[in-house]
C-alpha cells in the first residue's frame, strides 16, 4: 500500500475523504444506558475528531452538540441540565437539544440576541441500546439504520462498548480476518460459553484446516467467505457480512447467539468497539447475560466508570506468560477481546501500511481498503455511498453447506428477508 493511500484511510478528521464518507451513515455513539433519563448529566462526546456533548432534556429529547459555549467556549459538561436545556455554568447562556440558544441572561429578551446564536449540532436518535448519530449534510440523511440487531426485541440482544487506542481500520481489519483465530484465540475458545463450537461445525473445521478465502462485493459492503472442504462433493461456507462504512455480521456456531461489531473513529488514533450479540429468534438467556456482562465472547470487562478496558496497553493486557507455558492460552492475554486489542494496539496507533507483505488469506482486508477508497472517491464526486438503504442493512451472516458446484449466492440463507421487528418507542429524535 502506498504512504499516501494509508493516510487516505485513515483519517476521518472533517474535510477529509474518509470522514466524508463516515459522516454520510448513521453512526454508533454512545449506549442508551449512558443518558438513562431526563435531565440526566451530559456527556462528552469525541467522533471523527469533532468535540461535542450529548444530553437528554426534560421531555426525553435527545441532542448532540457541540461542547463548548458560544460565549466564550466553556465546556458545556459542566452546565446543569434542566427544564429542557442545557445552562452554561458561567453566565447562564442556555441551549436546547438542536443547539439553539434560547436565554442569555445578560441580554434583554426582546433585542432577540438569544435567537442569533446557534451551536453546531447533529441529530441523535435510539435504537437497539445504542443512540446513533448522522454528521453528514442534512438534506442527504438517511433512514434511520435498519441492521437487524438493532432492530429486535430488547431482550433478545446485549450490546458492550470499549475504547481502543488505535485508528478505526486496524481494528476493524483485525475483525474481519477469521484467519487469525487459528492463532491468536486457539486457546481461549473452548471453554468460553458464547464462542462454543457444536460438533458438527468442529468437525467441518478440523476436516480441512486450510479454507480458501472468497470475498466477494455485496451491495452494502462485502461478503468475506471461507469455504473449506467437505467430502468430494460439497464445501463447507461461513460467511460474514461487512457492510460499509465499519460494520460487521459474524455467523455463530449452533445454539450461540448471532455476532456484530462496529468499529466508530474517536480520532484518527483511537476507536470505538462496540460490540453486539443477539438472536433473532429469542430471548437471550440469562446464563449468556451473565458470561457477556462478565466480559466473555468478544465483550471484556471495563474499568467501572469507563469504556477502558481492564486489561489494556498501560499494563500490558495483564499478560500471563506462565499461563502461556501452560497453554491455557496462546499468546498470553487472556480473553478474546483483550487478545485482539494486544495485537491490533501494538501495530501503534496508526499502523504503517506500506511495511505489509499480504498473502492469500488477506484477501478480504485487500477488498475492504479497495471498497473504502473507492467509495470516498464517489462520495467525493456527489455520489450516494452504499448500504445507506435497509435492504443493504437488511442481512444476516451465515454458514451453509453447499454442493460444489453450486454458487455461493444460491446458498438459502442468502436469501433470508430479516423480519423487522423495530420498536416504535425506541426512536426520540
Amino acid at each position: 500500500m502506498k504512504a499516501e493511500q494509508n493516510e487516505l484511510l485513515t483519517r476521518t478528521g472533517p474535510g477529509t475523504a474518509m470522514g466524508e464518507l463516515f459522516r454520510r451513515y448513521w453512526l454508533p455513539a454512545l449506549l442508551s444506558e449512558e443518558l438513562p433519563e431526563p435531565d440526566c448529566a451530559p456527556v462528552r462526546v469525541q467522533l471523527l475528531s469533532e468535540r461535542l456533548l450529548a444530553f437528554r432534556d426534560s421531555s426525553g429529547r435527545l441532542g448532540l452538540v457541540d461542547e463548548f459555549c458560544a460565549h466564550r467556549g466553556v465546556s458545556l459538561w459542566f452546565g446543569r441540565n434542566e427544564e429542557d436545556g442545557l445552562r452554561c455554568p458561567y453566565h447562564g447562556w442556555k441551549y436546547d437539544v438542536t443547539g439553539q440558544c434560547v436565554d442569555v441572561p445578560s441580554e434583554p429578551v426582546e433585542n432577540g440576541y438569544a435567537a442569533r446564536i446557534k451551536l453546531k449540532s447533529y441529530p441523535l436518535i435510539e435504537r437497539g441500546g445504542v443512540l446513533w448519530t448522522y454528521m453528514g449534510p442534512p438534506e442527504l440523511q438517511p433512514e434511520p439504520p435498519m441492521y437487524e440487531w438493532a432492530t429486535v426485541p430488547d431482550g433478545h440482544r446485549h450490546v458492550s462498548k470499549r475504547r481502543q487506542e488505535c485508528n478505526y481500520l486496524q481494528a476493524m481489519e483485525g475483525g474481519l480476518d477469521s484467519f487469525h483465530s487459528t492463532f491468536l484465540h486457539r486457546m481461549s475458545v473452548g471453554d468460553d460459553p458464547l464462542l462454543k463450537r457444536d460438533a458438527r461445525s468442529a468437525g467441518y473445521l478440523k476436516a480441512d484446516p486450510h479454507p480458501v478465502f472468497v470475498p466477494r462485493e455485496s451491495p452494502g459492503g462485502l461478503y468475506i467467505a471461507t469455504r473449506r472442504r467437505n467430502g468430494d462433493e460439497s464445501y463447507y461456507w461461513r460467511v460474514t457480512q461487512w457492510l460499509m462504512p465499519c460494520f460487521n455480521l459474524f455467523p455463530p456456531y449452533e445454539g450461540n447467539p448471532y455476532g456484530a461489531h462496529a468499529w466508530v473513529p474517536i480520532d484518527d488514533e483511537h476507536s470505538y468497539t462496540f460490540s453486539i450479540d443477539y438472536h433473532p429468534d429469542r430471548r437471550l438467556t440469562s446464563d449468556e447475560l451473565e458470561a457477556m456482562e462478565a466480559g466473555r465472547g468478544i465483550h471484556c470487562r471495563t474499568i467501572p466508570g469507563t469504556f477502558i478496558p481492564v486489561a489494556n496497553k498501560g499494563n500490558d493486557y495483564l499478560i500471563d506468560r506462565q499461563a502461556q507455558k501452560q497453554r491455557r492460552t496462546f499468546c498470553g492475554v487472556m480473553g478474546v477481546a483483550e487478545q485482539d486489542a494486544a495485537v491490533q494496539e501494538s501495530m501503534g496507533p496508526i499502523e504503517d501500511r506500506t511495511r505489509e507483505n499480504l498473502v492469500g488469506t488477506d484477501k478480504g482486508i485487500i477488498m475492504t481498503r479497495q471498497r473504502l477508497m473507492r467509495a470516498a472517491k464517489a462520495v467525493g464526486q456527489g455520489q450516494p455511498p452504499p448500504g445507506i438503504d435497509h435492504a443493504a442493512q437488511r442481512v444476516r451472516a451465515f454458514s451453509a453447506v453447499l454442493p460444489r458446484g453450486a454458487a455461493l449466492e444460491t446458498a438459502p440463507e442468502m436469501q433470508v428477508s430479516v423480519n423487522l421487528r423495530v420498536q416504535p418507542e425506541e426512536d426520540h429524535a
